[in-house]
């Protein structure tokens, strides 16, 4: 799973695009997976457990689940992964204008989801 999103946040460079992952582990445990996976996308804890605010509002169920939403904040795209994840992506970045991408931060979260640009939510915990 890493490596291809690795590879998609290669392949999206410069375009309208964030990949953001969201980490229900241990903060111990997503530091260690940060660093050994090599994540270079904007990473959230979310509480250290399966029942933290953003799984909880988004009904996430099990780990890893994989949203795309759209520029809007809606989600488009579910369970999507390897090329499916690609293509959803590019249909997404076909319906928008070109912009600077943005790297979210703990503070800035909640406006990603209003920013006019798709937006892959990454919930995912390193069992």
């Amino acid at each position: 799973m890493y490596p291809h999103e690795r590879s998609l946040v290669a392949k999206m460079k410069g375009k309208p695009f964030a990949l953001l992952g969201i980490n229900s582990d241990s903060k111990e445990k997503v530091r260690a997976a940060l660093k050994r996976e090599n994540i270079t996308w904007r990473s959230f804890w979310d509480g250290g457990n399966t029942n933290g605010p953003i799984a909880t509002q988004y009904g996430v169920r099990g780990w890893p689940t994989i949203y795309v939403l759209d520029h809007e904040g809606i989600i488009r795209y579910k369970g999507v992964r390897g090329n499916a994840m690609d293509d959803a992506v590019e249909d997404l970045l076909g319906k928008v204008s070109a912009g600077n991408v943005i790297h979210a931060t703990s503070e800035t979260f909640a406006t990603h989801l209003n920013a006019e640009k798709p937006l892959l939510l990454d919930f995912y915990a390193d069992w």
